[in-house]
């Protein structure tokens, strides 16, 4: 792709483009020549085996990783942003988060304010509204009292999942977000990412091995494993050569 053609693509409504892009570790290249372009709004599943740099995209994303090639969000270049999540162009939701003091969920979910506010600053009664009206939208506002380390796994992810969509950011990644989740869980969300998709036009990025969920979904499906990862349409076929794909290959 010459310059040209690079400048005109960029110009497209997507939410995420990557470009020759390789990132890993010092002694471990994960990804590499990757080429992305997510459309807005959309779902993106992305599978693969364990060790094959799906939660290295993530952190390249966030500028955890270094990394060569191209990345543009939004079409700003990753590399004039500073901080992607701290300046709105990005939420994320790594696959262990621990809170190890008691704290009541609403004051939990407010936190996703941090933005907009200093480091001292209280929040403010808006703030709270906010974040009242993100546990609504998870179907968790009975939880809006309770202490937060007392709750059930998928009541603690429900309520991450609010702080999360309170950050209003137009990318969303969810790092494995059904992890050690019932069945009941899962479905509520996968139900939820897809909400956010239909309903708030956002762009979902999720890393998952629970691919049986996804057969409900519409989106694409990235496998970080195959020999030329790719976007393809998240249908019954791509979820089931997905499976046989990763259930004969080596880890």
């Amino acid at each position: 792709m010459n310059n040209q053609q690079s400048v005109a693509s960029n110009q497209q409504p997507f939410a995420l483009r990557t470009e020759n892009l390789v990132a890993g570790y010092e002694r471990r290249v994960l990804l590499r020549n990757l080429f992305l372009e997510v459309p807005v709004p959309s779902f993106v599943a992305i599978v693969g085996h364990n060790g094959c740099g799906k939660t290295t995209l993530f952190r390249t994303l966030t500028k955890q990783l270094p990394y060569e090639g191209h990345i543009w969000l939004a079409g700003r270049e990753l590399r004039t942003t500073r901080r992607p999540a701290a300046e709105g162009s990005l939420a994320y939701l790594p696959q262990r988060t621990v809170v190890g003091f008691p704290i009541r969920v609403r004051e939990l979910v407010v936190m996703g304010c941090y933005r907009q506010h200093s480091f001292f600053s209280a929040y403010s009664p808006t703030d709270y509204q906010s974040a009242d009206a993100a546990l609504a939208r998870v179907g968790a506002s009975h939880l809006a009292k309770q202490d937060f380390t007392l709750l059930s796994g998928g009541e603690q992810q429900l309520v991450w999942l609010a702080q999360l969509n309170l950050q209003e950011a137009p990318l969303y990644l969810l790092d494995e977000p059904t992890q050690q989740l019932d069945v009941y869980y899962r479905r509520r969300v996968f139900d939820l990412m897809q909400a956010w998709v239909e309903e708030q036009h956002k762009t979902v990025l999720c890393i998952t091995h629970d691919l049986d969920n996804l057969l409900a979904l519409s989106g694409y499906l990235l496998n970080l494993s195959a020999p030329e990862p790719r976007l393809e349409p998240l249908t019954a076929d791509a979820v089931r050569t997905a499976k046989e794909f990763l259930e004969a290959s080596p880890v």
